[in-house]
């Protein structure tokens, strides 16, 4: 169990506004790739068996920027939105399609893991090419020194050699 659990019978009928944290770990995420706690502010409404988290998770990745290879820390914030009905309810077969295509999470009335949910959302805000900065110069293709830096040696050579 997650850091990103929800007791379902300490919660009252109707919203209840609910601060979950966990640590990279938890969450199933590398602790050198995710440093800090990866927190969600959520709403949570719950209608008999049936529950709907929404909100926002906020996180801290820690990156390689793809043209000047230096790590960074980009902080995350996503929305975050769940739908959830106590199992049982329909037919195995049909709670299976539904849960694998992600439209709904079953619990057993006791507990609701968000972990794996709250994983896959931070997952899928990374940035495909993570860049330190937008205006990132990145590495000299020749001699390999940062150009964030100022200009290179192979720069001052192709000058003087013209």
């Amino acid at each position: 169990m997650s850091g990103f659990t929800i007791v379902l019978p300490a919660l009252a009928p109707g919203a209840s506004q609910v601060r979950l944290e966990s640590d990279a770990a938890g969450l199933g995420l590398e602790p050198r790739e995710w440093p800090g706690t990866v927190v969600g502010e959520v709403l949570v409404e719950k209608n008999g068996d049936r529950v709907s988290v929404r909100g926002r998770l906020e996180a801290t990745a820690r990156l390689e920027c793809v043209r000047c290879l230096r790590e960074f820390d980009l902080p995350i914030t996503v929305p975050f939105e769940v739908f959830a009905e106590r199992a049982a309810t329909l037919p195995r077969r049909e709670e299976e399609d539904l849960e694998r295509d992600g439209y709904i999470v079953f619990h057993d009335g006791r507990d609701l893991d968000l972990g794996q949910e709250a994983r896959d959302a931070l997952l899928l805000e990374l940035p495909m090419a993570p860049r330190c900065r937008e205006d990132c110069a990145g590495l000299c293709l020749r001699c390999g020194a940062d150009r964030n830096q100022g200009p290179c040696a192979c720069r001052a050579d192709e000058t003087a050699a013209r």
